[in-house]
């Protein structure tokens, strides 16, 4: 009979390898060598008695049998990093390994903040993940979300970090060049630098005609269209033209005066920035610690910035 000790020495090297179908990418996150990786998952074959992985000089692919063997093993590496989450938080201070997925549209944010970060948690080694698909928390080993839009799921914890409002902007030099637009209407007149989402969409802007008015969608036109963030600001920050995002967005560019919110009484609510985990990793210390990070990094010491003036400007439109 194979004792269960003996069994499970193997799982977390395999695991890995699954996950990274690479015995060197799985050496560098155990921090041990190829060599020992291959033995351990060699030796969990042989008392098995199956092949969970098919190997060859360029490709590392999992059987039939690793297939079932790596689902389960999740599962297992996932209880043993919970206990080990638990532990930290009777010890109550924030240490080791926590694994975060962000919208690619946080990522500048989360950038900038990281030497704060570390320089708070200095035992906490954070795993950052871009993107903008849909995560399975527990099954993609993923510790907190940043996510931007509405959370309905009931089998997640979810906190709103911020509710951010859409601003409109332009360059100093851009204004200076086309007077700045009294109204959303006026926008016709301007060459406004639209986004262009995951699916393709090209995003209409968003105006209230007052303090109590609902928001409504304004269609623009413009010649450029993107579906990057950073190449928003970029574009922007050049005086190419118009463009509306997330406050956050470009909340230092307008404290620093390089950019203009023009449209102000006009702007609309944005959608929430939410941070999302799994039930049972929500009260884990590292998980605490990024959340209660986060929200502070949204915060209004960082996003309330005294307003830049409006450039006036002769039109040429």
């Amino acid at each position: 009979m194979i004792e269960p000790i003996e069994l499970f020495s193997g799982v977390i090297p395999f695991f890995h390898v699954a996950e990274q179908l690479s015995f060197r990418k799985a050496a560098e996150q155990l921090g041990v060598s190829t060599a020992a990786v291959s033995k351990a998952v060699t030796r969990l074959e042989a008392r098995l008695g199956v092949k969970l992985l098919r190997r060859s000089s360029r490709v590392v692919a999992l059987t039939p049998e690793g297939k079932i063997f790596h689902v389960r093993s999740r599962e297992a590496v996932a209880s043993v990093r919970a206990g080990h989450a638990q532990l930290t938080r009777s010890r109550g201070q924030p240490r080791g390994d926590v694994r975060v997925s962000a919208s690619f549209i946080l990522g500048p944010s989360i950038v900038g903040a990281l030497p704060e970060l570390a320089a708070h948690y200095p035992d906490l080694i954070v795993h950052v993940e871009l993107t903008d698909r849909v995560s399975h928390l527990l099954a993609e080993d993923i510790d907190v979300a940043l996510r931007v839009g509405a959370r309905t799921s009931s089998t997640i914890v979810s906190r709103v970090l911020h509710r951010p409002r859409w601003v409109t902007v332009a360059a100093p030099g851009y204004l200076a060049r086309h007077a700045a637009p009294a109204r959303p209407a006026d926008l016709a007149r301007h060459n406004c630098l639209r986004f262009v989402d995951p699916r393709g969409r090209t995003l209409p802007w968003w105006f209230a005609e007052g303090p109590a008015a609902a928001p409504s969608p304004h269609e623009v036109t413009g010649n450029l269209l993107v579906n990057n963030g950073d190449l928003l600001r970029t574009a922007v920050g050049a005086g190419i033209g118009v463009a509306q995002v997330l406050d956050f967005m470009v909340a230092d560019l307008v404290h620093d005066r390089r950019l203009v919110e023009i449209l102000g009484v006009f702007s609309a609510p944005g959608p929430p920035i939410h941070a999302v985990t799994a039930p049972e990793r929500s009260r884990g210390a590292n998980v605490r610690a990024i959340i209660d990070f986060a929200s502070a990094m949204f915060g209004p010491q960082r996003r309330n910035a005294p307003p830049a003036p409006i450039v006036p400007g002769p039109s040429r439109t």
